[in-house]
């Protein structure tokens, strides 16, 4: 006898596929680079989150070897049974110092770490200040934490002081993405940061897509902005301009030992492999080294903008790597993505509920290690495409 679940799922599944939303993966048979392999054919890859293309680095695949020699594979265990390892508290160490923060715990990965924070920091008595275009796991964090929810429009300081002048919580915490992942725009965080000094309230900012790219020699959104405070919580993945895996929170001692002992998603899971930390130390080392990397983005982002400019999809106003290209209905940026797989190039359609109603995008990802005529090659099939589609 078939369950009503199952036909449910069946139902739902095909809602989904009838509105334009179905999502399919593609299996990589390559390394993480500008031109990969899927299926046996080559493509040129705008989709990608290696923002400073270190993923394939070979100081990287060698730290890899090393680090697999001294601790091994698997960390074994918890951190606080016996799975933090001497390369894990090196690794909090150096992203302390990296950061300029006091301290630093790292967490598997950047989803874990807002679900962490915000549900041992926060709860029923507290309320939490969201951007309404913020990463969903700061969301769903959030809702966890059981804390009082107020969202305020995309960068709207004026409401957000509304709210916090309004409310008159416990504790209060207002969370945002410092590089907003679907529309590439960076968080007004001196403003943020002067509202939550004012109104007695912390800053939780979200620099997945910031750190390595942003600030001096890519240390994010703090060093960008250049703003230093007790009152900011930092938290920033490190699979992406890293080139590696994980994420880390870094802030007052008091906040990250809270996180220690309470926050659930570090305490009731394995460590990350050790191996791993062992990489994203010699990660850290090209991050601040290696200038030209963050460079050569700055020129390709002014190239892609060159470059599409007389299109009549229009870039969002973006100077991160991150650079959506609106077309409108989920079909249409559908079919502007497949026909430039077509053409042997990669570029993902970013459809509801991810982005709003009527905003679906080709989200262009730019690293480090495209090139100038790689960018050329996309904007003449967006030429060619801007005639038919």
């Amino acid at each position: 006898m078939r369950s009503d679940f199952i036909e449910d799922l069946r139902e739902r599944l095909h809602a989904r596929h009838g509105a334009g939303l179905y999502r399919y993966r593609s299996t990589l048979q390559s390394p993480q680079e500008p031109r990969v392999s899927i299926e046996g054919q080559e493509y040129l890859a705008f989709c990608s989150n290696d923002y400073l293309g270190l993923a394939n680095h070979p100081r990287l695949i060698a730290a890899v070897c090393e680090g697999a020699k001294l601790y091994g594979v698997g960390a074994g265990a918890s951190h606080l049974i016996s799975g933090h390892s001497a390369a894990h508290h090196a690794l909090e160490t150096a992203l302390a110092a990296f950061t300029g923060f006091p301290r630093a715990v790292l967490f598997s990965t950047g989803y874990m770490a807002n679900a962490g924070v915000i549900s041992a920091l926060t709860g029923r008595h507290d309320a939490i200040f969201a951007d309404k275009l913020n990463h969903a796991s700061l969301n769903e964090a959030a809702l966890l934490s059981r804390a009082q929810f107020f969202r305020y429009p995309h960068l709207d300081m004026a409401v957000l002081e509304r709210q916090l002048a309004a409310s008159p919580a416990r504790h209060k915490l207002v969370i945002t993405d410092s590089v907003f992942s679907m529309d590439g725009d960076i968080a007004p965080v001196e403003t943020l940061l002067a509202l939550c000094q004012t109104h007695d309230a912390w800053l939780m900012l979200d620099d997945a897509h910031g750190f390595g790219v942003l600030g001096a020699k890519g240390r994010g959104i703090a060093s960008h902005c250049n703003i230093s405070s007790p009152r900011v919580i930092y938290m920033a993945t490190l699979g992406k301009a890293a080139g590696v895996f994980g994420a880390f929170v870094a802030g007052e001692p008091e906040i990250i030992e809270t996180l220690v002992q309470h926050a659930r998603s570090y305490i009731y899971t394995t460590a990350s492999p050790p191996v791993l930390s062992h990489a994203l130390l010699k990660s850290l080392e090209l991050i601040e080294s290696e200038e030209w990397r963050r460079q050569k983005l700055v020129q390709l982002i002014a190239c892609l903008k060159g470059e599409l400019q007389s299109l009549h999809w229009k870039l969002l106003p973006s100077s991160t790597p991150i650079q959506p290209l609106i077309i409108g209905e989920p079909d249409a940026a559908l079919e502007v993505s497949e026909a430039l797989r077509a053409k042997n190039i990669l570029v993902p359609a970013i459809r509801p509920p991810t982005v709003p109603p009527g905003s679906a995008r080709l989200r262009i990802s730019l690293s480090a290690s495209h090139s100038a005529e790689d960018v050329a090659c996309l904007g003449r099939a967006l030429k060619e495409l801007d005639g038919f589609l």
